[in-house]
């Protein structure tokens, strides 16, 4: 995660690689990304947000993440050019993955890539989900896009959603649930 900016085009440009019908999906800050790739390539024929940040135009991922109560726990590291982000390790589980074992949470404590904090700070200058159908998973037991600021977001963007309870993890803690939305926003 470089920054909204970056990986939108990097997205972008992978994507005018693939001949025919799309389906994007998006988790967490994935969704900020499909949010703005989508408008930019041929064929894109829905978007499936999961337990994602959807941006408005001009909005951050800071911003939307601000809306979270308690802040999420992240560790900062400057490197050249900037700062990276991480959550905390000691606390992943219970911001990230409350309903995954403690192994596997742990497993993804220590191999989550980091972020520059231009992922958070880049704003959002597409808004897809206006002209390409597009679904959304609520994840209830979320800590990380509390429930409240998914639904805040599913809402004014006229989402169909579906509610599950489960983690940010979702995917890993409910695979059936993700992929019968996939399979739904395929169809």
């Amino acid at each position: 995660m470089q920054g909204l900016t970056s990986d939108t085009a990097y997205v972008s440009s992978y994507l005018t690689t693939i001949e025919g019908p799309k389906v994007l999906v998006g988790h967490s800050y994935g969704g900020a990304v499909i949010t703005n790739a989508a408008t930019t390539v041929p064929d894109i024929t829905s978007l499936v947000y999961i337990a994602a940040f959807i941006p408005a135009k001009g909005e951050t991922v800071g911003e939307l993440a601000a809306k979270s109560d308690p802040a999420l726990p992240l560790v900062s590291t400057p490197v050249p050019g900037g700062t990276e982000v991480i959550f905390d390790p000691a606390r992943f589980r219970t911001a990230f993955a409350g309903d995954l074992d403690k192994a596997t949470a742990a497993e993804l404590a220590i191999t989550q890539r980091p972020a520059t904090t231009r992922a958070v700070t880049d704003p959002s200058v597409e808004e897809g989900f206006r002209t390409i159908p597009f679904w959304a998973l609520v994840t209830r037991q979320d800590r990380a896009i509390y429930p409240d600021v998914q639904r805040l977001m599913t809402t004014r963007a006229h989402a169909r959603t579906t509610e599950v309870d489960a983690s940010h993890s979702v995917m890993l803690s409910r695979p059936g649930a993700v992929t019968e939305i996939i399979e739904r926003a395929a169809r």
